[in-house]
């Protein structure tokens, strides 16, 4: 059975959370003003919402579920899923501090709870039956 590039170069799996991590990092750099009005639209029709950033609940939600994809099929251990999520924070944590040398940015506690959140539900939804069993098939080693 011929194998894999995974499965002869398994850092190859970190990849994709590695260049989604870069992005993260890249729209942190962005200043206030050209951050601005990214998601208005959602906004407008949750207007109750106004005080959760999106963006950053997106984009953990994201990464978590590629740091599950780059951990394998190891990542439907608990103790793997709370490692992502722990992970997930702790990178929060290094942009919102990235954050504070940006113009018109400041570090900000509620944007870490969002990541965790983000990544929290990702590994929430991995964990529904019919969602594991597609993902199974997708991140096996």
């Amino acid at each position: 059975m011929k194998q894999t590039n995974h499965a002869r170069r398994p850092w190859l799996r970190w990849l994709p959370a590695l260049i989604w991590m870069g992005v993260i990092f890249l729209l942190s750099s962005r200043t206030g003003d050209q951050l601005g009005g990214m998601m208005p639209w959602f906004q407008k029709f949750f207007p109750f919402m106004t005080s959760f950033d999106w963006g950053h609940f997106v984009s953990y939600y994201i990464l978590a579920l590629l740091m599950a994809y780059a951990f394998g099929v190891k990542a439907e251990r608990w103790s793997i899923k709370a490692l992502i999520v722990l992970l997930c924070v702790l990178y929060g944590v290094s942009d919102e501090y990235h954050q504070s040398f940006v113009d018109g940015r400041t570090p900000d506690a509620k944007d870490v709870r969002n990541d965790g959140i983000g990544a929290l539900l990702a590994m929430l939804t991995l964990s529904i039956p019919y969602i594991k069993r597609k993902w199974r098939r997708l991140a096996g080693n």
